[in-house]
């Protein structure tokens, strides 16, 4: 499991377990559940590049940034540092 900590939003990090390319798992602490439960259902057993290209730059309210975004976030910096090594 990698785990972000998210910066804007109301989730404190999410939980990932990624084999491959693919999001097996995803957990949020925090945050409001039924969009994050929600966010789960839709993206797990997904290519990673999918998510991201879906889920970048979604904002909430006037924070610049959301959760869904806080995850492709958190999934480029995985493809960046561990991933691509």
């Amino acid at each position: 499991m990698y785990r972000y900590y998210t910066k804007g939003v109301c989730s404190k990090s999410i939980l990932m377990d990624i084999e491959g390319n693919i999001l097996k798992d995803v957990v949020f602490e925090g945050g409001c559940s039924g969009n994050t439960i929600g966010i789960k259902h839709l993206v797990e057993g997904k290519d990673i590049d999918d998510i991201i290209k879906n889920l970048e730059d979604i904002p909430c309210k006037n924070r610049g940034t959301s959760c869904p975004d806080q995850l492709a976030k958190a999934l480029k910096i995985y493809k960046k540092y561990v991933y691509n090594k």
